[in-house]
């Protein structure tokens, strides 16, 4: 199976990068088990000179947390947050997330950083009492082909993910309350090859305890959700495919949150089956789904957001204003 999203991007920076004192830095590598996300960017990385400092602004494009690591590489320069630094960004804001300032002002500088991100909040907890419905039609049964620590590919940031076998085209429904935060269906590729890893559909729902569902392999346009939607548990939100690093048609289900911007966590949930108490799905059984009863008008309350961890002094900011040329001798080629 696949791993989640996780990106890495790579960046070089010195004097010579900043123009006019703004530098938008463009994606150049990233990998992805989910999507390629290299056409659609999770972050902006936008830097400032101010006299000596040069100040690092990361813009959050997402409807949701992105949490992000920097790996810094520096000569004649000291950073504020340290050669690796950790934050979780808030949805579509633009936060500073650190500077760097040289040690010797009379000498040359540079720097490089290598910029991992992906969705999720470190700061999420997940809520142990929430009960997930099984995502297929009430009163139809599915095979757990791949369960917790699966030994074909449920490992690492997949440890606790379900593999349910079902045809293409499988109506698919949301296992808990959440908002729909990022949707991929425009692709039609898949097999049991890693070429085609980035070529898997997915839903990702944010439960309101910050932590994130994913619902992988589902068919080209093959959602009924888009960013922003709050469902319910059991609403329709999509259909099931085979897209993706992928043996044959079935839906790929974890629950996760983040660790930093290279690693995530998922999470062993427990699922409302025909028995009387949830349960821990096991590898080899089939379940019958048993979604919740739609009596009522839903209200669609807004989710609360998950706290951000950048920089204790950081804050939502503006885009900064052009500021004037760097000094020659502060100009390094790239």
């Amino acid at each position: 199976m696949l791993n989640i999203i996780q990106q890495r991007s790579l960046f070089y920076f010195a004097g010579k990068s900043v123009v006019c004192g703004l530098a938008l830095v463009s994606l150049i590598a990233s990998r992805s088990a989910v999507a390629d996300e290299s056409t659609n960017k999770l972050v902006r990385v936008v830097t400032k000179q101010e006299g000596e400092s040069t100040r690092f602004f990361v813009q959050n494009l997402e409807a949701t947390e992105v949490t992000a690591t920097f790996e810094l590489k520096l000569t004649n320069l000291k950073s504020s947050a340290g050669s690796s630094y950790t934050a979780t960004y808030p949805a579509n804001q633009m936060v500073e997330a650190f500077k760097v300032v040289p040690v010797n002002a009379d000498k040359q500088w540079a720097y490089s950083y290598v910029n991992h991100f992906t969705i999720g909040s470190t700061s999420a907890v997940h809520d142990d009492s929430a009960v997930y419905f099984l995502p297929y039609e009430a009163g139809t049964e599915c095979k757990v082909t791949q369960g917790y620590n699966g030994s074909y590919s449920h490992s690492g940031s997949d440890q606790y993910a379900i593999d349910w076998k079902m045809p293409c085209g499988t109506p698919i429904y949301a296992a808990r309350r959440g908002m729909v935060v990022k949707v991929k269906v425009d692709s039609s590729s898949g097999g049991p090859d890693r070429k085609y890893e980035n070529q898997a559909n997915y839903i990702l729902i944010r439960h309101s305890d910050g932590t994130v569902a994913n619902y992988a392999h589902l068919s080209k346009n093959g959602s009924k959700v888009t960013p922003g939607d709050i469902v319910e548990a059991g609403d329709l939100i999509g259909y099931s495919g085979n897209t993706g690093f992928t043996s044959g048609p079935h839906l790929h289900f974890s629950v996760f949150k983040t660790k930093n911007g290279k690693q995530r966590l998922s999470i062993p949930v427990k699922f409302q089956t025909t028995s009387p108490q949830p349960i821990t799905l096991a590898e080899g059984k089939t379940y019958k789904s048993v979604l919740p009863a739609k009596t009522v008008a839903k209200a669609h309350v807004p989710l609360p957001p998950v706290s951000a961890s950048p920089l204790p002094e950081a804050k939502p900011v503006p885009p900064p204003a052009p500021s004037g040329p760097v000094a020659k001798n502060r100009d390094v080629k790239s």
